[in-house]
């Protein structure tokens, strides 16, 4: 990692080459980059799952339609039975880690038993499982120009409709993705 910046808090955002299905057209909030590795959540990729329907898996009562009915994505491939709530940091619970001044990922329950209640975070995005890189791998993919890398937006992750978001975060870097092309070009 003393090669490249740490990207905490940063958005990996996939090129238009990258064909893995679990982050082709992604966008990955970096929750933790050290030099063991790296870990974040994909924060456009809705599973077609309701937070109801884990709050009625985990036998969580009382959430209102409102809670009930907020979109649960694809966090990442590794540990897709975890769920993980990236959230404004309004206060932290059991298992919080806080990445900024604005904003925490927590993996306990008591997180979604306060959502249900109407007394959890003002932001949120609950996903399940997460996106991680072993020692240099994330360094070796961002060589290979598999990634951009720029800084994070918390409107990006909490308000911008989920389709706009890949798009709108190369827009912070003021690259237009549609202009990329998927082939690469040697010299």
């Amino acid at each position: 990692m003393s090669d490249t910046a740490n990207l905490t808090d940063h958005f990996l955002i996939a090129m238009p080459a990258l064909e893995d299905p679990n982050f082709s057209r992604t966008v990955t909030y970096i929750c933790e980059h050290n030099e063991r590795g790296a870990m974040g959540i994909v924060v456009n990729r809705p599973l077609g799952l309701e937070l109801g329907d884990i709050l009625d898996q985990m036998e969580i009562a009382g959430a209102s339609s409102q809670v009930r009915t907020l979109p649960v994505f694809m966090g990442g491939p590794v540990q897709t039975e975890r769920g993980f709530v990236l959230h404004s940091h309004d206060r932290a619970w059991d298992s919080t880690m806080q990445i900024t001044g604005e904003i925490s990922v927590t993996t306990s329950r008591d997180i979604l038993e306060a959502m249900a209640k109407g007394r959890g975070p003002r932001y949120s995005l609950v996903a399940l499982g997460y996106a991680g890189w072993g020692e240099g791998q994330l360094e070796s993919e961002l060589t290979a120009n598999a990634w951009l890398s720029g800084p994070a937006s918390s409107q990006i992750i909490f308000a911008l409709p989920t389709e706009q978001r890949w798009q709108a975060a190369a827009s912070l870097l003021g690259v237009d993705l549609n202009l990329i092309s998927g082939e690469a070009g040697h010299a």
